[in-house]
């Protein structure tokens, strides 16, 4: 289905006409048409997470109701937003996502109109549960990984071994939860899926780097408890073992 349809049209005459520039943002971003969400609706919804006076809950419902609909263009379009405002967008958007005890429930998604309907749904479902993801690893640890200054000084290297127990199964989780997502070369040439597959392949390179700073800070840790305790080397192996599993 090419164009926007009857449908898109009279749904952001709705939103306009009760003044919500926000939702009509939101619907405009996520149409019928088989292309990305358009630069200018992303940048305009971006700008407005940084307004005082946008209603962020508003926002992320009308996205969260977008994702409800049959079309998996639809659907598809709506996460790619959603991924887009919490990659872009001012803070207080995924704080709200990790806010809420419910996020987008598409584990049954179907789009049955038609065999294009059916293999986008597979990466439907699987874009959902990283999304949902993503906000559950802010809600346990308060902050972003993808987001987090790296490096020696970075969040991960300088983190305290009990909170690092406790963030590296999450960050593991949620690279896991990513890399599920299983797109191949020949259907990049999809510009919905395209414009997902990008801002994945961009916050696993965050992610692994993250990951990266918390191995090196665990075996700091290791090495620092071999002094102090004079370790056997049996348990030391035990542990890097440990560690490379997580």
């Amino acid at each position: 289905m090419s164009g926007q349809t009857l449908t898109d049209r009279i749904a952001a005459a709705q939103y306009q006409l009760t003044g919500s520039e926000v939702s009509r943002a939101v619907c405009k971003a996520t149409t019928h048409e088989v292309m990305a969400p358009k630069k200018k609706h992303l940048e305009y919804l971006i700008s407005a997470t940084n307004a005082t006076n946008v209603n962020i809950p508003q926002m992320a419902d009308t996205l969260f109701e977008r994702a409800t609909n049959a079309s998996w263009i639809v659907v598809f379009k709506a996460l790619v937003t959603t991924h887009h405002m919490c990659v872009h967008g001012n803070e207080r958007f995924i704080q709200y996502l990790a806010s809420r005890t419910a996020l987008f429930n598409l584990s049954n998604f179907i789009d049955k109109t038609g065999s294009n309907g059916y293999d986008m749904s597979t990466f439907i479902r699987r874009y959902g549960r990283y999304l949902n993801e993503r906000a559950f690893a802010y809600r346990q640890m308060a902050f972003d990984f993808t987001k987090v200054k790296k490096g020696a000084e970075g969040v991960m290297r300088t983190m305290t071994p009990e909170k690092l127990l406790k963030g590296m199964p999450v960050l593991q989780t949620q690279i896991d939860t990513l890399l599920e997502f299983d797109v191949h070369p020949k259907e990049l040439n999809n510009p919905i899926i395209n414009a997902g597959f990008l801002l994945l392949f961009k916050d696993l390179v965050k992610l692994f780097a993250s990951y990266n700073d918390g191995v090196i800070n665990l075996l700091g840790e290791l090495d620092i408890s071999l002094d102090a305790y004079q370790m056997p080397p049996f348990f030391l192996n035990s542990a890097l073992l440990v560690t490379t599993a997580l």
